[in-house]
């Protein structure tokens, strides 16, 4: 389980992605644990796999949602090469 909260790593998208790679090859399950207005408990955090932080912004839980959505696609997208990353743009 991959735990969303404010003081996870916040990596790029090619960290993501390498960082899905990886997951995929353990062959166990992929589940993302996305916090309510409080975040999530501090148990939950402490049982997941990875901490991560979409952003240091506080978002509502359904943008979050679309955000990770979005994440999600541009790593798959990096990991098969498709030209819709746009890593030559200045950051």
């Amino acid at each position: 389980m991959v735990a969303l909260d404010l003081g996870g790593a916040a990596p790029d998208s090619g960290a993501l992605a390498s960082m899905l790679g990886r997951w995929a090859g353990t062959g166990r399950a992929l589940a993302f644990a996305i916090g309510g207005a409080e975040g999530l408990d501090p148990s939950v955090l402490a049982r997941a796999d990875a901490v991560l932080a979409l952003s240091r912004l506080t978002l509502p839980h359904m943008l979050a949602r679309v955000l990770l959505a979005e994440a999600l696609f541009r790593a798959q997208a990096i990991a098969t090469g498709h030209p819709y990353h746009r890593a030559w743009r200045p950051g």
